[in-house]
């Protein structure tokens, strides 16, 4: 239990500290890119976290959209529930990131070939 704490805590601590950093500093150095792009799937992912003893469980829930772009390249984003909620699978529009930070996503309309921005009324 001591090695635990004193030897391998400190190693998996500074290793998880440094891919933080260098995924930050990646994407600041990433150009904002806004590509022709459409979603082709959703997904969510809940963690559950209770403290030893307690009876209180904490639960979060990440969401992420994997879009796809004209080259067929495909890439999962990060992002808010609110863009979350807001996109559906098969979404055609344009997709502004930096690395692999999610920037937005703006609709393309079928009917017209214009952009649609997303507003609080579209739930």
């Amino acid at each position: 239990m001591f090695f635990w704490m004193d030897t391998l805590f400190p190693i998996f601590f500074l290793a998880i500290t440094a891919i933080v950093i260098t995924t930050w500093n990646h994407n600041n150095h990433s150009p904002v890119l806004t590509v022709p792009a459409k979603v082709v799937a959703k997904r969510e992912h809940r963690s559950h976290n209770a403290a030893a003893g307690d009876n209180i469980v904490h639960t979060s829930t990440s969401y992420y959209a994997t879009f796809e772009v004209e080259s067929g390249d495909r890439m999962e984003l990060s992002l808010s529930g609110r863009e979350y909620g807001l996109l559906a699978q098969g979404d055609v529009g344009k997709l502004t990131f930096q690395g692999s930070r999610y920037h937005r996503f703006e609709r393309i309309r079928p009917q017209t070939g214009r952009t649609e921005e997303p507003t609080g009324n579209d739930w």
